[in-house]
């Protein structure tokens, strides 16, 4: 497959007062179209610093990446922008919903901001699309306030997919959902990277991490491990043993 992401010796580094701070240290690294990877590590382990660079978030201080063919450690601030809302989807932990807003508006709002100028009705239609990809088209009208976790969170995900982008990035996607919650949000993701989406997740537990395709383990700055996924979970099956294993508790009750 193309590789969509390419990093070449990535460093960054932090200068807090006298003391530089090595967040990221000579990463190099290739995620082909249509993978699904879960980047993992303990706290200061520089997986938060490495999303954020390959989020277009902030720049290498040295080394190269490439997002599909273009090094974008060479754009300027403008030039970041238009990657992020044209090649990028994220996904954060917080969901990040406007409370005030239904959920298609939530949704139609990454359009405002891209390089084509849409009709009302075309934003419509695109963001219902989006939503019923996610299971919540009879959501639209809804406030996050009247969505559980799990359904402002596929808000979030349809939000992110708006302008199609070639790779979802989803920091701790699960973070704030419960088990059941989690699994549920893990088939969606499955389900867009069947359909060809590249998904970067960075994600603490190690059984949401058995649901991509590949587990990236970061240490000190530093990318210590690189492995496929044995044994990988898939979400309909272990929803049918969550579903199976409630309803044999409420015979037993």
């Amino acid at each position: 497959m193309k590789p969509v992401v390419q990093l070449e010796d990535v460093h960054k580094t932090y200068h807090s007062g006298e003391v530089p701070v090595l967040a990221v240290r000579g990463v190099s690294l290739t995620i082909a179209t249509g993978d699904f990877v879960a980047v993992m590590g303990a706290s200061g382990s520089g997986k938060s610093t490495l999303m954020n660079l390959l989020g277009c978030l902030d720049r290498p201080t040295k080394g190269s990446y490439l997002l599909d063919g273009i090094d974008v450690s060479q754009l300027d601030r403008n030039q970041l922008a238009d990657i992020r809302n044209q090649k990028l989807g994220f996904v954060f932990q917080g969901f990040n919903l406007l409370s005030r807003t239904t959920a298609l508006e939530n949704v139609e709002l990454p359009m405002l901001y891209g390089a084509r100028r849409l009709s009302a009705r075309a934003m419509r239609e695109q963001g219902m699309q989006a939503l019923e990809l996610v299971g919540l088209g009879p959501r639209a009208s809804h406030f996050p306030s009247q969505l559980s976790g799990g359904q402002q969170q596929r808000v979030a995900i349809a939000r992110a997919l708006i302008n199609k982008p070639q790779v979802l990035l989803a920091d701790e996607p699960t973070g704030n959902l419960d088990s059941k919650t989690s699994v549920e949000i893990m088939g969606v993701f499955q389900k867009l990277n069947e359909q060809g989406i590249t998904v970067i997740m960075v994600t603490h537990e190690l059984d949401i991490a058995r649901y991509c395709r590949r587990n990236l383990i970061m240490r000190d700055g530093r990318l210590v491990s690189d492995t496929p996924v044995t044994n990988r979970l898939h979400a309909a099956e272990e929803l049918r043993r969550l579903v199976n294993a409630e309803a044999a508790a409420k015979l037993t009750d």
